[in-house]
């Protein structure tokens, strides 16, 4: 009875084990996405008064949270019964991964005008700021929602064919350290800049390593959230053109001498190019038929 007891901890030690070794895997794997998501939600979570940004920044994680809860369970089903929908999800996705890292390059080149949303706090009620604070946070949820979708299924997509308790343990480690993970350090971020007010305050603006350090913070807010920005584009090109490679039988063969990065770079681009081209036709013909 004794020995069953302890060969049934040694099992789940092993499982365990086992489980832990794939989570850092699949996080890896995910890495793009949520260098992206990181980027995403640090703007989104800036704009706010001071007071604000963590509130809101917890009404986000709460809906993040909830997300997962609501996609984790579809994707395990997806699995069990119809394998072959998580793989074709899985492309689709590495199109809009592709497809979202493009339009950003295109960006840089060929630059358009976005109407900046300010919050202006003055002359307006409690009632009204907090109805805008709501609309944000959906937005920003939603946008989580879309991420979240990719998070997972390429999560999954790393277990396919283990065992139903292996991947849903994986799958779930990996879709809680990835919101606990971005959304903490978005809180960091978010608050870079008050924290460098307050040390300038501090220091009554008299020369010395507590000024300097608060204007470093607070002029470093806007960089960081840039660097985030260009470095979740190149990710998610890689992450894409990674999907593609693995996934489709052709371009897993495509160029084998070539280093995989540099295939994953071309294959992502590629990939993000036609999709990009298709949505700008897409779009014209819809104006032409709305017109």
């Amino acid at each position: 009875m004794a020995s069953g007891f302890f060969a049934l901890l040694d099992d789940i030690a092993a499982l365990m084990d086992d489980v832990v070794v794939m989570s850092k895997i699949t996080t890896k794997k995910t890495a793009g996405i949520l260098g992206d998501d990181l980027a995403v939600n640090a703007e989104k979570a800036t704009g706010f008064v001071s007071s604000r940004e963590l509130p809101v920044l917890w009404a986000i994680t709460k809906g993040s949270f909830l997300n997962k809860l609501i996609i984790l369970p579809i994707a395990f089903l997806l699995s069990s019964f119809l394998p072959w929908a998580v793989t074709l999800i899985l492309v689709l996705g590495g199109f809009y991964l592709a497809y979202e890292g493009v339009e950003k390059i295109v960006e840089v080149f060929v630059p358009h005008q976005h109407s900046i949303e300010v919050l202006k706090t003055e002359g307006i009620s409690k009632e009204d700021l907090l109805e805008v604070e709501k609309k944000k946070i959906k937005s920003a949820v939603f946008t989580d929602f879309i991420l979240s979708i990719e998070i997972v299924i390429i999560a999954l997509g790393t277990v396919l064919g283990k065992p139903v308790l292996f991947q849903i343990l994986v799958v779930s480690i990996v879709a809680i350290l990835a919101t606990i993970g971005v959304y903490g350090i978005v809180a960091l971020i978010v608050r870079m800049d008050d924290l460098g007010y307050r040390l300038i305050k501090k220091s009554n603006n008299e020369k010395g390593s507590m000024l300097a350090i608060g204007k470093t913070l607070v002029q470093a807010l806007p960089i960081v959230i840039k660097s985030l920005s260009i470095i979740g584009t190149i990710a998610l090109i890689l992450v894409a053109g990674g999907i593609f490679t693995h996934n489709i039988e052709f371009l897993h063969h495509f160029m084998e001498n070539m280093p995989s990065l540099v295939k994953d770079a071309i294959v992502g681009l590629a990939a993000g190019f036609l999709a990009f081209l298709l949505v700008e036709v897409l779009k014209k013909i819809y104006k032409i038929i709305k017109a």
